[in-house]
């Protein structure tokens, strides 16, 4: 049974709504996540893509997509990459994120996580790069998001 994160993605994206139900598992384990709705399009070790739908939910006070809401998205993709980037023995949390909004998103959004090479299997402060695009292909943020890898600890016994 594929019990890595990057197996399960490669198992469900071949079954009709498998990417749609990997989605959704990533939201049960992350609920706050679940807020935006995010749909995976891709997942790599290198590459992560996920897209929102623009609506009501996530709308600001003048009706385009919320700062947080678009922050929410860089994370889920950062996250979703750093879970297939990182060795089994590791382990990974956030530890900040440069934001830079950059335009008004009015329309649905994809985002894209990447870890470059020389970061893949190392430990300490790794930035994941995430850029955000709208349906016309504008990048409308881009997110620095720093992610603390360390060894896990062993296990006693």
């Amino acid at each position: 049974m594929a019990t890595h994160p990057l197996q399960i993605y490669q198992r469900l994206a071949t079954w009709p709504g498998g990417k749609w139900l990997f989605s959704l598992g990533v939201c049960f384990t992350a609920p706050y996540f679940a807020t935006i709705r995010p749909r995976v399009l891709e997942l790599t070790p290198e590459r992560s893509r996920w897209t929102m739908r623009k609506r009501r939910r996530v709308h600001n006070h003048i009706g385009t997509v919320h700062a947080l809401a678009m922050g929410n998205l860089c994370e889920v993709a950062a996250g979703s990459l750093m879970e297939c980037a990182v060795r089994p023995a590791q382990r990974w949390i956030p530890k900040g994120m440069d934001i830079r909004y950059l335009a008004k998103a009015q329309t649905d959004l994809v985002a894209e996580a990447t870890l470059a090479p020389e970061h893949q299997g190392k430990t300490g402060d790794l930035p994941v790069e995430v850029d955000v695009q709208d349906a016309n292909g504008q990048v409308v943020v881009h997110a620095t998001i720093f992610m603390y890898v360390s060894e896990k600890p062993a296990r006693a016994g």
